[in-house]
């Protein structure tokens, strides 16, 4: 069953303003990515989603389809973000069966908590491949088709009106705060992470005089992800919310409408910057060390591995 609007988008925005847009998106099956997409189709948008899952990605994209009436979403399983050709087919059939690409979401993302002890050669290598190599070779292959769409949506230097036919040549990057302040088990994430930030901020300088727009959301810790019930027992999830700023853990609501403000007409002039959603988190958090129930340093002092990491593979240092 599809989720309630409320589930996914304020009620702040103005219906059809992404009308006859389209987005890209990597990691388009995963929670806080589709909510995004999901979003954007509510508000007008047709939608292309990339996945290694085959059958997850289709059906995520039939799900986000019946958000309003015509849209169009497909979804494009068995892409390997790490390989440029997939993600070159994948955009090729993007524009054709759904006419351009405006906006982009780089959100595939790799995450496992280990220490740089217990972290082994492949797997730091396997998460720097899908974060930052992945993020790359997403530009590679949709920077044609977004150089395009920004040339022909450029708000009017002198009158400040908004192009006719809206907005285009966006890309958003989904980044992290952990390699704010560091963060014990996250190196080989906030290595990534820093690396994609610094991508962004390229993408904006090289780009933004033909008309390309490049920024960064950076989640902070977000309600019924995966990644969340990783770093968060069950046990002490009460008391890491009592400690939060805002009293409150974050909702892909607030990551989806972020992402409206950055593509919409409101967001025009910004560009090269990293807008943190994540409630002041990363200003007071403690951070896995403490909240994630592996008390810093003993837990690195005792020599022991992380216990129940899901999706991490064993592989030789």
């Amino acid at each position: 069953m599809a989720p309630a609007k409320s589930e996914y988008l304020s009620d702040t925005w103005k219906d059809g303003i992404f009308a006859n847009k389209v987005v890209f998106c990597t990691g388009g099956a995963g929670t806080i990515c589709s909510a995004q997409v999901r979003a954007l189709v509510h508000l007008g948008a047709n939608a292309c989603i990339i996945g290694r899952n085959v059958e997850k990605t289709e059906r995520a994209a039939q799900e986000i389809a019946t958000v309003r009436p015509g849209a169009k979403v497909i979804g494009i399983g068995a892409v390997d973000v790490r390989q440029f050709d997939n993600l070159k087919d994948a955009a090729e059939r993007c524009v054709k069966e759904l006419g351009g690409i405006d906006y982009v979401i780089a959100g595939a993302a790799g995450n496992f908590l280990a220490s740089i002890e217990q972290l082994s050669v492949n797997a730091f290598k396997s998460v720097m491949d899908i974060d930052v190599l992945g993020s790359y070779n997403t530009v590679k292959a949709t920077l044609p088709y977004l150089i395009k769409s920004g040339g022909q949506h450029r708000m009017d230097a002198t009158s400040l009106k908004p192009s006719p036919n809206g907005t285009g040549g966006r890309i958003i990057f989904v980044s992290a705060t952990l390699h704010y302040r560091g963060m014990p088990f996250q190196a080989h994430v906030s290595v990534a992470k820093a690396g994609i930030d610094s991508l962004s901020n390229s993408v904006a300088i090289e780009y933004g005089p033909r008309g390309v727009t490049s920024n960064i959301i950076a989640p902070g810790p977000i309600a019924q992800t995966e990644g969340l019930d990783r770093l968060l027992p069950s046990d002490t999830k009460a008391a890491y919310i009592k400690s939060q700023p805002l009293g409150r853990v974050g909702h892909v609501r607030d990551i989806a409408d972020a992402t409206v403000y950055l593509f919409s007409d409101a967001g025009s002039y910004v560009t090269g910057q990293t807008l943190v959603v994540d409630g002041a988190n990363w200003r007071t958090s403690a951070g896995v060390g403490n909240g994630g129930g592996l008390q810093y340093p003993d837990f690195l002092l005792s020599g022991q591995e992380v216990a129940n990491v899901t999706g991490k593979k064993k592989s030789k240092l």
